[in-house]
């Protein structure tokens, strides 16, 4: 009996490691469009707008919660939900600007937890004019974080989100 190991090749590194799900990226690629992915560190909320190319992905247009704390004056945390809505925001007026429509998501290889950041900047995306194919359950359960958890209403440290949001608008 053969090696079935050397018949059938080493995996790629990545799937190794267990950092990527080629089954569920080839399913992203197949779609044609960019793909939205969001991520989330200790720190920081990071959006990235990427299209895939033979030779490697091509970042279209990139966003970290960082910029609201430099351009906009944020003070507190960067990756809680009104920050990542914010971020979502900044992000799609970016991609918007570099004539982007409309995009997949990748929320990466761990399942994201409904309501929470991820799906808060989806939803600042979203509302920044880009078409994000998702799918939404119903009103009553939605994956997005309610409006005011959004707006910071649940924080006891309130910052300017409001006057922050506007300004991205403008």
């Amino acid at each position: 009996m053969k090696n079935t190991k050397a018949r059938r090749g080493i995996p790629y590194k990545r799937k190794l490691e267990g950092r990527t799900d080629y089954k569920k990226r080839l399913s992203l690629l197949k779609s044609g469009r960019p793909r939205l992915i969001i991520r989330k560190s200790l720190k920081y909320i990071t959006i990235q707008f990427v299209e895939f190319h033979p030779n490697g992905d091509k970042i279209i247009s990139a966003t970290s919660s960082r910029e609201l704390a430099k351009k906009y004056n944020l003070k507190g945390s960067l990756k809680n939900i009104p920050s990542a809505y914010l971020t979502g925001l900044l992000a799609g007026k970016k991609a918007g600007a570099g004539k982007i429509k409309e995009v997949i998501p990748d929320l990466g290889i761990r399942k994201p937890h409904t309501t929470g950041s991820i799906f808060s900047a989806l939803k600042g995306v979203i509302d920044s004019g880009i078409h994000v194919t998702h799918k939404e359950v119903s009103k009553e359960q939605s994956v997005f974080p309610a409006e005011d958890r959004i707006n910071g209403n649940h924080l006891k440290n309130k910052e300017n989100y409001g006057e922050i949001k506007n300004k991205i608008i403008k």
